[in-house]
């Protein structure tokens, strides 16, 4: 997460040096000065986080990139804060003419004195932390990363599982059965079973169980388990399934083992095992390259022989076929608590054992269960019969890469078992900086990359209703409950609830569930860059006004389902701003100030009053998604209760339009149409009140000029 932070940084300051370098003929050296430092700090985070992550708790390193994320994020505010400056004093002609008189006005301007402060300040900061890197003895190669990680001290709670009795297993009887049928019957042609899911979810208890049925033992001359996990050795993992191959026939494995290599190892397991009907089982894989590589030593003999594969990932189960495991009395008056703690663990057999064993140490009120129930987020950072659980969950998200972190801990923002689609979703990602370009394809279809990679993880579920025509997707509420703690830990994200007295965080997202007006008051800093409102009941004109003023450097501002009808003025000076949304709003007319948000990627006021687009959105150059459609609250009933909004002439400047719906086509005839043809980038277009004329022209084959 601290990477993604970094990253952005260097990206914006190298932005700023190509963009506003007439502006910074001062200041020119330091910033590439302090860029280069930043680079050099990335290379060590690697190793930092991967320490915090994996459990050594020194102070020093935990410090070191909580510092590093700090000045990562005033770097940030300071540049911000310096381009609002410059674009609040253009020039009424405008940015062109401004760029050949700012050069000589800036020396007078008490601002620019400020910005070479605050850089000289900000690269002395920057060089003491790196410094103090050195000092930590932090490694700046991705293999002294896995070193590090490696050798911190952790006690894994799946070995747990390994030793169940059969007596305390209950709800994966059928589940266990069929897997054994699918051992012992079946083709004699060698198999592969992969037991795919979410950490915790019985994977490796359900396997065990099979493995040690005594029909499954009877039936296989030669049974081999093997745990594998993130950090693995191959050589040792071939050495371990010969030393077992030779304990199972009550033989001592020969010494010569110990200095065969890989390859002579791979060949001397396929020779032995060519012969028998064997079964495998590797625990816990993590990586494609594990599966690619071993496969060689398990011979497709034809002697009816299995392997088992655990892992959390589809990517790795994806050439097999796959399986997943999906799954007293109890007082009268604990009935319902039971059944909300059981819908919040979904399914989850650790969460459940873990928590039905926690609750067996409370007393049988519905206060003490209820007090659980609303407190689990705490409950499971520091209660000891529940760490087990956020270890193992915590597991999926350390072993993301930085670029997918960001991306994962966007669903902090969003309340327990809320689901969104995957549009929406990428456009917040892209707004908020954490997608980066790769050539050849949009901002958006990385995103589309990264969602898949979340959902092959097991980390992000589609959500499912019959009534709903667009997928859309949410994380399991245990995931929830621990990257939340995760968000607030790393200043990514704070919830601030009704009964919150105040946000004191540094946070750089605020997520108001349930809040009053008087929220603002209580919030001392004002570097927040992404602002949503989830169930208010009341939100007036001058709560609005009071939160341009107070976050002047939002990037995103999401007022989705927000009980407001109208916009003010002021909206135009949060000239940062990427991503606005009014979607189910009752606001009826856009302001004239929208004009001046020249960063705006996305502009949504579906399910809104608004019917006609202001000309002012023709200034925002940098709109790639315009979503509208008329919505009339009178007959919002009526089949008709959605129109396309009605658009003026010009459409054509907004080069950068990927989506455009829903618009009114006769509006202008057929003005409108050859305005469409401008948009190279469009892919998504919505229209309504088609004539033949109008279909004829849109149509018609283009000829475009070559560029």
């Amino acid at each position: 997460m601290t990477e993604t932070a970094v990253t952005l940084v260097i990206d914006k300051l190298f932005q700023l040096l190509v963009q506003e370098a007439n502006l910074l003929r001062g200041v020119h050296k330091e910033i590439v000065g302090i860029r280069d430092e930043l680079e050099s700090i990335r290379c060590f985070l690697k190793d930092a986080e991967a320490r915090t992550e994996k459990g050594d708790l020194h102070d020093g390193v935990k410090t070191w990139v909580k510092q590093v994320r700090e000045a990562a994020y005033h770097i940030e505010d300071v540049i911000d804060e310096y381009i609002l400056h410059i674009a609040q004093h253009r020039h009424e002609k405008g940015f062109v003419a401004f760029l050949h008189k700012i050069g000589s006005l800036l020396k007078n301007l008490k601002p620019h004195h400020e910005i070479a402060t605050k850089i000289q300040d900000i690269k002395i900061l920057v060089c003491d932390i790196k410094e103090r890197s050195e000092r930590y003895g932090f490694n700046s190669s991705e293999q002294g990363s896995r070193t590090s990680a490696t050798n911190a001290t952790w006690h894994d709670p799946r070995v747990g599982s390994l030793f169940i009795e059969d007596g305390e297993v209950v709800g994966i009887e059928s589940t266990r059965d069929e897997l054994i049928s699918w051992l012992v019957g079946g083709p004699s042609k060698r198999s592969v079973i992969s037991v795919v899911g979410m950490g915790g979810i019985g994977k490796t208890t359900l396997a065990k169980k099979a493995y040690e049925n005594d029909s499954v033992k009877g039936h296989f001359d030669c049974r081999v388990w093997i745990t594998v996990s993130q950090s693995y050795n191959m050589k040792k993992i071939l050495m371990t399934m010969t030393k077992n191959i030779y304990q199972a026939k009550n033989e001592r494995a020969p010494g010569e083992i110990y200095i065969l290599d890989e390859i002579m190892l791979i060949s001397q397991l396929r020779e032995y095992l060519q012969r028998k009907k064997y079964v495998v089982v590797f625990d816990d894989v993590w990586k494609t390259e594990f599966w690619e590589v071993v496969k060689h030593a398990l011979p497709c003999n034809d002697r009816g022989s299995r392997i088992i594969i655990t892992t959390r990932s589809d990517h790795i189960a994806a050439s097999c076929k796959e399986f997943s495991s999906d799954q007293g009395c109890c007082p009268r008056e604990l009935v319902r608590l039971s059944l909300d703690i059981v819908r919040k663990c979904e399914g989850l057999p650790l969460a459940l054992v873990a928590i039905g064993g926690l609750l067996s140490t409370k007393e049988k009120v519905p206060l003490e269960w209820q007090k659980l129930h609303n407190s689990l987020t705490s409950e499971l950072q520091c209660n000891p019969h529940l760490t087990s659980i956020t270890k193992i969950l915590s597991l999926s998200y350390h072993d993301l890469p930085y670029y997918l972190k960001s991306c994962f801990l966007y669903f902090s923002i969003f309340p327990e078992d809320y689901s969104i689609t995957d549009s929406r979703l990428f456009r917040l990602w892209i707004a908020d900086g954490f997608i980066k370009a790769k050539k050849g394809i949009t901002l958006e279809e990385v995103s589309e990359e990264n969602l898949i990679e979340l959902i092959h993880r097991n980390l992000v579920q589609v959500s499912v209703n019959d009534y709903e025509v667009r997928k859309k997707y949410r994380i399991h509420d245990l995931l929830h409950e621990i990257i939340l703690s995760k968000a607030g830990e790393l200043n990514f994200c704070q919830i601030l609830e009704a009964d919150d007295s105040s946000f004191i965080g540094k946070s750089r997202c605020l997520s108001i569930h349930d809040g009053q007006e008087n929220v603002l008051e209580t919030i001392t800093y004002s570097q927040v860059r992404s602002i949503f409102l989830f169930n208010i009941n009341e939100l007036t004109k001058s709560f609005m006004i009071k939160l341009f003023k107070k976050f002047r450097l939002l990037r995103v501002l999401d007022f989705e389902d927000a009980p407001i009808d109208c916009l003010p003025e002021e909206v135009g000076k949060l000239f940062h701003l990427k991503y606005l949304s009014l979607r189910n709003t009752k606001v009826k007319i856009l302001p004239k100030s929208l004009g001046k948000l020249q960063n705006l990627q996305t502009l949504n006021i579906l399910e809104t009053p608004v019917r006609e687009l202001p000309i002012a959105i023709f200034r925002l150059y940098k709109l790639r998604h315009l979503l509208a459609h008329y919505y009339d609250l009178e007959i919002a009933s009526s089949l008709h209760s959605l129109q396309g909004v009605k658009i003026h002439d010009g459409l054509g400047c907004l080069k950068d339009l990927q989506t455009l719906t829903l618009v009114e086509a006769n509006h202008q005839e057929v003005g409108l149409i050859k305005e469409l043809g401008k948009l190279r980038q469009l892919r998504t277009l919505g229209i309504s009140n088609m004539t033949a004329e109008n279909g004829r022209a849109l149509c018609a084959p283009k000829k475009y000029a070559p560029p």
